[in-house]
């Protein structure tokens, strides 16, 4: 693996994360095959991408409801599917488009269309921006203002790096957790943030190691962790400019455990 020095993404970890991920990773991966009941207009695992994304952010939302209603035209209340019909279209456009800084934009248009006004659906944000608990208690402080901007370019120069670069299978899943963790962590929209940098980092491994790369239910797996994976993304530390990447290995190896629970 060769090329430019990477702006923001850290690769300290990457020899660790080798000697660490999951033993039969390209085997699990080659298994991957999509499911009988898709068809040419309708996507299950698309499906379970978005419905899990979005329980992880709190929607009340099943996945048997979201079947019937997207493959079998079963009406519900429309309060009921509309975020998650709006993060099912921004998966079909990154499944066919190219993963760059302009169609990041574009997908958090699409996600974005009923969680944040129109004025802030692919714009990077100008306010400051706070993860809280449910309790009230401030747990992280993302990117200021007035540096969020250039923090973001970085990560689209970097991603636009990576995407040049001869990457094994297991580098790959490396630098899209990365990818998914520094996203998460400069927080660049003034929500949807969680859904984007699951997206991103799915549409990463897309973009070098095919379609297959859609079939991993790492949406599904980081739902049914929720708790572990809020736990490692809070492992860094509280402040931006404090972060301390050294300890993001536990967050980075989940994405690799996810191909083996499909």
């Amino acid at each position: 693996m060769k090329g430019q020095k990477l702006e923001i993404i850290p690769e300290d970890l990457l020899h660790a994360f080798v000697e660490q991920c999951p033993e039969g990773l390209q085997k699990a991966f080659d298994a991957l095959q999509d499911a009988e009941i898709s068809t040419s207009t309708f996507s299950f695992y698309t499906s379970v991408s978005s419905v899990y994304s979005s329980k992880i952010e709190g929607e009340e939302i099943e996945l048997d409801s979201y079947i019937k209603h997207k493959r079998f035209g079963i009406e519900l209340q429309p309060d009921y599917t509309k975020k998650i019909d709006d993060l099912y279209s921004a998966y079909i456009f990154a499944q066919n488009n190219p993963l760059n800084e302009r169609n990041i934009s574009e997908a958090h248009k699409l996600l974005g269309k009923h969680i944040v006004a129109k004025h802030q659906q692919g714009t990077i944000r100008t306010q400051n921006m706070y993860v809280a608990t449910e309790e009230g208690k401030i747990e992280y402080v993302a990117a200021t203002p007035f540096e969020v901007k250039a923090e973001m370019q970085k990560l689209y120069n970097d991603v636009a790096n990576l995407l040049t670069r001869d990457l094994d299978m297991t580098e790959t899943f490396f630098f899209a957790s990365m990818i998914h963790l520094v996203f998460v962590k400069i927080h660049p929209w003034n929500d949807g943030n969680g859904r984007s940098a699951r997206l991103i980092e799915k549409w990463f491994l897309s973009q070098k190691l095919g379609a297959k790369s859609w079939f991993i239910p790492s949406e599904r797996y980081y739902y049914e962790q929720h708790q572990v994976y809020y736990k490692n993304i809070r492992a860094l530390g509280i402040e931006y400019n404090e972060l301390d990447y050294s300890k993001a290995l536990p967050f980075l190896l989940m994405l690799s455990k996810s191909v083996f629970k499909s």
